[in-house]
């Protein structure tokens, strides 16, 4: 008898597990991706060069020799990468749909360490929709270079993931985004270094607006975006602590277009910037007056002007050319000392070209760029850099990559 009675509790069982997943589909992929580079001179980057910014300025011995100036490089597997794409159930009218990716890239310097890239689910009402989890940075958005190199046109693209909280509206070929962002792994700088406590502390999201136009072949957006950020909490003044309010709050604006074909594919984005170091971008903020008594800061913050144009030709074998510029165009106040990333750079300038040879599961390919940063001194009556001198590096990557 409970044999029998075990039976028939594994097929209700086994029916329930049949209904409840007869809803799902589930699709696994990923890839495998070897990256070797060479570059002629020391650089600020992360994951031990793999992911590239701009070349750092001279740094002399006690002999005048540039401390910099040593060529550099190495082989890499750390961007091998396994996602999940799964299709739920309805919710409601609502189509639900989810991601989770990770990859082997680590955090700080702790590399060969699963990371997790994107998670989130998806609720899909046809013409609206919400997004809850981690994704790329609404500024990111759908145009980005298409490149050899990690970096994806970085410092002059926005790059990063974030939590957030996305709404989108589709009428026709126009599509409305709205986003509430967080930081989790790309995070801003300040007082303390790259920390999350700034917006943590803030208690006020980054919030995004963006439109878009799409056809079949052009794509043309806009989008503002906003973050209020509180550097500290409290100041030391001659022994004594006290608890301040500061709060730093910039907005950006930005522009881009694309243009696809079979054969061609050409993009350009430009990006009025302010404070925007949480997605690989230069800039931050500078102290503009102190409370002699409290100690208590407040803030300009720094804007720069950061654009690129990447064309891209061919389907088997595509060539693909890439310029980037940026410039500092300093603060809104006279600054006393500035935190962020390359605040001490005036302008950043980027070439590159690259080949790839694709097929289906399959890329192998080339990429050579030539950058040049403009080093110099603060300007403490605008936050300009002045008295500049140029420093520049030669990069080569090679790479492999095997899709499934």
């Amino acid at each position: 008898m409970r044999k029998y009675l075990s039976l028939f509790a594994l097929l209700l069982l086994s029916g329930s597990l049949s209904a409840q997943l007869k809803d799902f589909g589930y699709k696994f992929y990923g890839q495998i991706r070897t990256d070797l580079y060479y570059n002629s001179r020391a650089n600020e980057e992360t994951v031990d060069g793999l992911f590239y910014m701009y070349p750092k300025d001279k740094e002399y011995d006690a002999d005048g020799n540039d401390l910099n100036a040593t060529a550099n490089g190495s082989f890499y597997t750390l961007y091998t990468r396994l996602g999940l794409d799964i299709k739920g159930p309805k919710l409601g009218n609502a189509k639900t749909s989810a991601k989770v990716e990770v990859d082997f890239r680590g955090s700080g310097t702790s590399f060969s360490v699963i990371r997790l890239r994107h998670a989130y689910f998806n609720l899909d009402w046809g013409k609206s929709s919400w997004l809850l989890g981690q994704t790329w940075h609404p500024l990111a958005g759908d145009v980005k270079p298409q490149l050899l190199n990690l970096d994806m046109g970085a410092p002059f693209q926005p790059w990063a993931r974030a939590p957030q909280i996305r709404y989108r509206y589709k009428s026709g070929n126009t599509q409305l985004t709205a986003a509430a962002v967080w930081q989790s792994q790309f995070l801003s700088q300040g007082p303390d270094g790259k920390s999350q406590k700034y917006l943590k502390n803030s208690c006020i999201p980054e919030l995004f607006v963006g439109v878009d136009y799409k056809d079949s072949r052009w794509l043309l957006g806009a989008a503002i975006e906003m973050i209020s950020l509180k550097p500290r909490t409290e100041s030391t003044v001659g022994g004594e602590t006290y608890k301040v309010d500061e709060r730093v709050t910039s907005f950006s604006y930005q522009v881009h277009l694309t243009y696809t074909s079979p054969l061609w594919y050409v993009a350009l984005r430009s990006t009025l910037a302010s404070n925007l170091t949480h997605i690989s971008m230069l800039g931050g903020y500078g102290v503009k007056s102190i409370d002699s008594r409290t100690g208590e800061q407040e803030y300009s913050p720094n804007r720069n002007s950061s654009s690129w144009l990447n064309v891209v030709y061919g389907k088997k074998w595509k060539t693909s050319v890439f310029f980037g510029y940026m410039k500092n165009l300093g603060t809104s106040d006279g600054v006393t000392q500035m935190y962020g990333t390359g605040t001490d750079v005036d302008q950043v300038a980027n070439a590159g070209i690259g080949l790839t040879y694709n097929v289906p599961h399959w890329k192998f390919g080339v990429e050579y760029n030539y950058a040049t940063a403009w080093y110099g001194s603060l300007n403490t009556s605008n936050g300009k850099i002045v008295d500049t001198h140029s420093v520049s590096n030669h990069r080569l990557v090679a790479a492999a990559v095997f899709t499934f």
